[in-house]
């Protein structure tokens, strides 16, 4: 696996997560889009960057991986390394 890829699977999968999960995207789509998706399950995934992040990051680890046991690494590994840059971003956003 070359580290330039697994990089760039870090940030996609932060940046659709925090776009699906935080922001209101262009032309306020994505914020139409969770207001489509109500209080059920697409709602309450939207909500939550943590769970979010785990299915955004399933399509990148199939990409990305080898073998299949390779992709059940990379699956949480690249959940939890959007995580990780979510917190640091988050606490440096708060204090602005």
């Amino acid at each position: 696996m070359h580290n330039y890829a697994f990089i760039l699977c870090i940030l996609a999968t932060w940046r659709i997560t925090h776009l699906l999960q935080a922001e209101d995207g262009p032309f306020d789509l994505v914020f139409h889009l969770r207001k489509t998706a109500g209080a059920g399950f697409f709602g309450d995934l939207l909500d939550c960057f943590y769970c979010l992040s785990i299915w955004i990051a399933l399509p990148f680890a199939l990409w990305l991986g080898l073998s299949w046991q390779e992709k059940l690494l990379l699956w949480p590994a690249l959940s939890g390394a959007a995580i990780l840059l979510e917190r640091l971003t988050a606490k440096r956003m708060d204090n602005h």
